[in-house]
């Protein structure tokens, strides 16, 4: 599992749609599979999950985002799972860790 979380300030819906876009188009495998939002208080969260095909680990391996925002205060949290290797122990990480790396170049991006 990789795991990735920035704070930052920006426009919550700028932000979802260059983070949602840039998702998709940064592997040709990638698809959005389901969301939630939620509003409370002048809080939104939205949480979405994304799917990719690893090369490296020969099989597919999702991405959940969440992201969180009050006013221009934004949250932003990405975990990947379900790319590694083995029956009882994790090894060949690779395409979680690179699935969070795109977040992480967007993310510098804003």
């Amino acid at each position: 599992m990789a795991k990735n979380e920035y704070r930052f300030h920006g426009d919550f819906n700028t932000v979802l749609r260059r983070i949602h876009d840039g998702i998709l188009g940064g592997s040709v495998t990638a698809s959005f599979e389901e969301s939630s939002e939620y509003a409370a208080g002048g809080v939104r969260c939205v949480v979405r999950v994304y799917e990719r095909y690893s090369v490296t680990g020969s099989n597919r391996l999702s991405l959940t985002l969440t992201l969180i925002g009050q006013g221009e205060e934004l949250f932003l949290s990405a975990i990947a799972a379900g790319g590694s290797q083995g029956m009882f122990l994790k090894f060949n990480t690779f395409g979680e860790e690179a699935f969070v790396d795109k977040v992480r170049e967007l993310a510098q991006e804003l």
